[in-house]
């Protein structure tokens, strides 16, 4: 499952994340706040509309914004 699949209120942890997938400074911003394999997610909020972008989901006690193409390379296996 992609990040992007998530429910919302689901909690995932992150197995893995194609970095060559996402814009070099998308990258480094998504390093920065701690995401990585292993790391627990929680999928807060989809965007409206047709897009449904952006998409908040948290990682420990922070809040981050995702664009849907960032978070199809975001690989997780949800918890129960």
């Amino acid at each position: 499952m992609n990040l992007d699949t998530l429910p919302k209120s689901a909690t995932a942890r992150i197995v893995a994340i194609d970095w060559a997938a996402i814009p070099e400074t998308e990258g480094h911003r998504l390093r920065s706040l701690g995401f990585d394999s292993g790391v627990i997610v929680e999928s807060l909020h989809k965007g409206i509309l047709f897009w449904r972008d952006p998409i908040a989901v948290r990682v420990g006690r922070m809040t981050v914004a995702l664009r849907r193409k960032v978070a199809v390379a975001i690989s997780c296996e949800p918890l129960s």
